[in-house]
């Protein structure tokens, strides 16, 4: 399982965030929120999750300009990145970027279940 493994969910939308938090954790996550591209890459210069699950429209700093910050960070660069949007035609031009992408809306046993098989 996913032991002692941290995700890091990127989502401005507090229920969103909570409902992917809690997923993550029944995957056996330990799990910190944050709700804004500026607040995550502050975030990202002092940890290093295992997982990070990223929404693309973010207030203030877009999320592709933190998954671009993530590949492009040698210590962050293994992460693994499930994207969560709902914007189907940006979620193509991102299939090599991230480790999975996801269309909104998505399933709690989805998201959980794939969270879990990332840990392992």
């Amino acid at each position: 399982m996913a032991e002692g493994k941290t995700a890091l969910v990127i989502e401005d939308s507090e229920d969103v965030a909570f409902l992917f938090a809690e997923a993550a954790r029944e995957a056996g996550y330990r799990t910190e929120i944050v709700r804004s591209g500026d607040e995550a890459l502050a975030r990202l210069e002092t940890v290093t999750p295992h997982l990070v699950i990223l929404d693309l429209h973010l207030p203030r700093v877009p999320g592709t300009k933190v998954l671009e910050h993530i590949r492009a960070t040698p210590r962050l660069a293994g992460i693994q990145v499930i994207i969560a949007t709902a914007d189907s035609r940006l979620a193509d031009t991102l299939h090599n970027d991230a480790d999975i992408v996801l269309l909104k809306p998505i399933g709690f046993n989805q998201l959980r279940d794939l969270a879990g098989r990332l840990a392992k």
